[in-house]
């Protein structure tokens, strides 16, 4: 049955008033418990009574090999202590890069015009206590950019393509990182 169907389209302003404050009673009834199902800001005090970004100045990030790694560890790095110093170490973050690249664009004569540069990074959250992974997971960026005559142009466009990808890594580990840390005890 259609809400056209029960004459609720057509119905007197009063009637669809006092069906929209039914529907609006139900929305918030199924929104008070929320506090109690987990629902609160990302950066509000943790189960622990920590704030997220306190707990990030907590984890010490191991170095990533290659320029693109280099970018999303310090980006990482600024990211949890806002360029202040880092608290003593609980955790250590590891991360595996892949990269690939792949040309798109290709004309008859086997020339390429563009190309997708793709970063697969693997990561883990390790206690420093108990030496065991506690968290784990997959991030993936691309980035696509034109090829050029000029060698130069070639090179700084891969370039922004690989600053654009470690900057949506970055930003991804960052989140789920927070979002880990602000939930654990």
């Amino acid at each position: 049955m259609s809400l056209h169907d029960s004459g609720l389209l057509c119905a007197p302003t009063s009637r669809r008033r006092a069906w929209l404050g039914v529907c609006l009673a139900a929305s918030l009834a199924g929104l008070v418990g929320c506090g109690d199902a987990g629902f609160r800001p990302l950066y509000a005090p943790g189960v622990s009574g920590a704030q997220a970004s306190e707990r990030m100045k907590e984890v010490d990030f191991a170095p990533i090999p290659g320029r693109v790694g280099q970018r999303i560890r310090n980006d990482l790095i600024f990211e949890s202590t806002g360029g202040g110093y880092a608290a003593p170490p609980q955790y250590r973050f590891e991360v595996v890069l892949r990269e690939s690249l792949t040309s798109t664009l290709v004309d008859a004569k086997g020339r390429v015009s563009g190309a997708i540069y793709a970063v697969q990074a693997s990561f883990r959250l390790i206690d420093a206590k108990a030496k065991k992974v506690v968290f784990q997971g997959t991030s993936h960026a691309r980035a696509p950019f034109e090829r050029f005559d000029s060698i130069y142009s070639n090179v700084r466009a891969r370039e922004d393509a690989e600053n654009r990808v470690a900057r949506t890594i970055s930003e991804d580990l960052k989140t789920r990182l927070a979002a880990y840390l602000s939930r654990s005890v």
